[in-house]
This record gives structure tokens, C-alpha cells and sequence, in this order.
């Protein structure tokens, strides 16, 4: 088996074992955020696999869709929840600001290594500071989402 396959293997061993972690009083705002991010992912995702930004060579369902449905539709938004659930929203904006910063770094640093030594995704007219860019943009989006969807009604 290839390395860009065990690749794929280990990131839904990770995704998974980030979802065991999740506290059960957190599973729904964990649910919507997941899903919230899979609806943002399907259009930004589509969009860019179709505009020629970038390509992913080798990924699951090539016959359905030229995005990766590994990144697109199970880790991202598992990170996604993960994200919200820890969300340090009691704390202050240096640090809420640090949180989006850090995952990411993370998640732009995991992605250049593997555009950089595998082929599971390769960058055309892509650039590392766009996919940081709209790695926080995406993230920010999701929490406004969570945090309009479980407010509290006025009495």
C-alpha cells in the first residue's frame, strides 16, 4: 500500500479518537459545528477543485468527486468541532485570537508537508497563507453559526 493511503488511514484514526474525546454534554454544539463546517467545505471545496486552485491526485470516490472527501467531509470538520468545543470563550480576545492562530498553523503546516511529500494534494495556483487564511475564516464563520444557533430565545 502506498504511503498517501496510510496517510488516509491514520487521519481517520485521528479524526475518530478526536470525536471520543468530545464530552457527551458538548455532542450537540460538536454535531452542528461538524455539519455547519461540512456545508462550508462542500461549496469552498468544490470551488476550488473547479476553479484549478489546486488538486487532489490520489483521495477516496474519484469517480464522484475531484475534492477530498477525507479532508472535505471527515477531518475538517471533525477539527471543526473539536474547535468549538474547546472554544475558550470565557478568556480573552489574545488568547481567543492565539486559538484560531494556532489550529491554523497546525492544520496549514500538516497540509504543506503533505502537498511538499506526497501526492495527495498538489497546489496549482495555491498558495500555504491562503489555505491559513481561509482555514480562520472558515473557523470564525463556524462559531458565529454555533453561537447564533444555540442561543437563547428572549422570554
Amino acid at each position: 500500500m502506498r504511503i498517501e493511503w496510510w496517510i488516509l488511514v491514520m487521519v481517520y484514526m485521528a479524526a475518530t479518537a478526536i470525536l471520543i474525546f468530545i464530552p457527551k454534554n458538548k455532542n450537540r454544539l460538536a454535531v452542528v459545528a461538524a455539519l455547519f463546517k461540512q456545508f462550508i467545505t462542500f461549496l469552498a471545496g468544490l470551488a476550488v477543485v473547479e476553479l484549478g486552485l489546486l488538486e487532489y491526485p490520489i483521495r477516496l470516490f474519484p469517480s464522484i468527486s475531484r475534492t477530498s472527501f477525507t479532508y472535505e467531509y471527515y477531518a475538517f470538520p471533525v477539527v471543526c468541532a473539536a474547535f468549538n468545543v474547546w472554544y475558550p470563550k470565557e478568556r480573552g480576545h489574545v488568547l481567543q485570537m492565539s486559538y484560531y492562530a494556532g489550529f491554523a498553523s497546525v492544520l496549514t503546516f500538516v497540509e504543506v508537508l503533505i502537498e511538499k511529500y506526497t501526492g495527495l494534494i498538489k497546489y496549482i495556483h495555491w498558495e500555504w497563507y491562503i489555505t491559513w487564511v481561509s482555514i480562520c475564516l472558515s473557523f470564525y464563520i463556524s462559531r458565529l453559526f454555533c453561537n447564533w444557533f444555540f442561543q437563547e430565545a428572549d422570554a
